[in-house]
């Protein structure tokens, strides 16, 4: 019985969240140094518990565990308090309502993951309900219709401005932002999309799957070297999740007046938030680039029209919602390890039970 993994009082982990009166919820207990490993954390039994006067009581079924968590696993202001449930997107059904803005049964989004149960309160948090969509998955809306496609279509259509025609290169491709970003790029109108990964096995899959025109492993060589390969003409739109070298090789391929929306940084999460610059800075100034960074909590006025435009294309099978899932609460920090391993394709998510 490995209590890291939340097999708490023997139950295996697809059955964790069974019980009526009894939750789990996942702690960190110290901050990592460098990659976080499994003894940080640990699962706690908390009772189930009841809805005060203007909440609800939520069943999670799915959780999303994302790479900007390991930022906040360093603790500071906005950052995760030790002893005390992490948090995250998920995706649940009301069970117990005192709150008349959600009734029993009603599906939620809200922020209070990596635990069995939660309370919510409707426009609080982000919480809000969400609409069974026939013929969509359920997990599509912690996937290309949650934050992760909304990240990627506010990236796309507000930060970058995307017209069609246009070539874009996105990094971190075969995560969730990327697959959505690649997605949602060619039904805007993109003309080449390329993208860069951790491996060539990655970087078939999106070539053959995704839909990405091309795709390269960034362990082969200079990404500034390897982009101008894949794309010879120059690019127009940088959707930047890595940073780094990253960045600077999509600077160096940018045509004049293209455009960065910076999502996220992976190449800093393991140093304490900072990473190597790119060196060609001025690139900015000779080119008129433009650099604007991406936060999803800015653009949630933008849900409604994200679920027009994608909805209809999920519904015919035109894409679909990029997903990589593990069954059982208790292996979430197994799932989130993975996920920063780049051990997922797409969105990473937890399904709490069978």
């Amino acid at each position: 019985m490995n209590p890291t993994l939340c097999r708490a009082a023997g139950f295996p982990p697809s059955v964790l969240a069974m019980s009526t009166q009894t939750g789990y919820a996942v702690h960190q207990t110290a901050r990592p140094t460098g990659f976080p490993t499994e003894d940080l954390f640990r699962c706690v039994e908390v009772p189930v518990p009841a809805p005060a006067p203007g909440t609800a009581l939520v069943e999670n079924l799915y959780l999303s565990v994302d790479p900007y968590h390991r930022q906040l696993m360093d603790g500071g202001p906005d950052g995760f308090a030790l002893h005390a449930p992490l948090e995250g997107r998920a995706l649940g059904r009301v069970v117990r309502s005192a709150d008349p803005g959600l009734a029993e049964g009603d599906l939620v989004f809200h922020r209070q993951g990596w635990r069995t149960h939660a309370l919510v309160t409707a426009g609080t948090d982000g919480a809000r309900r969400v609409r069974a969509y026939d013929g969509v998955p359920l997990a599509a809306h912690l996937g290309i219709l949650g934050g992760t496609g909304l990240t990627a279509y506010a990236a796309l259509t507000r930060t970058a401005g995307l017209r069609t025609g246009e070539d874009v290169f996105v990094s971190a491709a075969a995560g969730g932002v990327g697959t959505a970003t690649a997605r949602i790029a060619r039904l805007l109108g993109a003309r080449r999309i390329v993208g860069s990964t951790g491996s060539a096995a990655k970087a078939a899959h999106l070539t053959a799957h995704v839909g990405f025109d091309a795709a390269f492993d960034y362990h082969d060589g200079p990404v500034a070297e390897q982009l101008a390969a894949a794309a010879p003409d120059g690019i127009d739109v940088y959707v930047d999740n890595v940073g780094g070298d990253h960045l600077e090789g999509a600077l160096a391929n940018l045509r004049e007046r293209g455009r960065v929306a910076a999502v996220g940084a992976v190449a800093s999460y393991h140093r304490g938030g900072s990473a190597p610059g790119p060196r060609n800075l001025l690139e900015i100034v000779e080119k008129s680039l433009r650099l604007e960074g991406v936060l999803v909590r800015h653009h949630t006025n933008l849900q409604a029209e994200l679920e027009e435009f994608l909805v209809p294309h999920l519904r015919s099978g035109a894409i679909v919602s990029d997903d990589t899932v593990i069954t059982g609460f208790g292996r979430t920090v197994e799932a989130f390890l993975t996920m920063m391993r780049g051990g997922n394709t797409g969105k990473m998510l937890v399904r709490v039970q069978d």
